[in-house]
């Protein structure tokens, strides 16, 4: 779903599902489950990795409608966040098909030896 335009949008409740996904509901009663694992195994920001720490992850507190890590040291467009995107997912797909091939070519080349 996508958010309007020219509409005023909180996040009013959110519900940690385990490791790096949290739901989320909106204002208008819209829910987004977002995962934030990709974004975080991905990131090349030391200070954005150290949110790979569970207990760190999870202490995210909501200020003014938006979900916020620390003093603002993690935080994302609540546009995003209502279509359940965080910016680095297609970034964070070809990392992963690049990790799979180059396991299959070493896999393969261990047994040719």
């Amino acid at each position: 779903m996508s958010l309007a335009t020219n509409v005023a949008l909180d996040i009013v409740r959110v519900d940690h599902l385990g490791r790096y996904r949290l739901e989320l509901t909106f204002s208008d009663g819209h829910l987004s489950t977002v995962d934030f694992g990709p974004f975080l195994r991905v990131s090349l920001n030391s200070e954005t990795r150290r949110f790979l720490e569970e207990e760190r992850f999870k202490s995210f507190s909501l200020i003014h409608g938006n979900l916020v890590w620390g003093d603002y040291e993690m935080c994302f467009p609540i546009e995003d966040l209502y279509e359940g995107r965080i910016g680095q997912e297609e970034f964070a797909g070809k990392v992963v098909a690049v990790a799979e091939k180059r396991g299959e070519y070493v896999a393969k080349r261990r047994t040719r030896s």
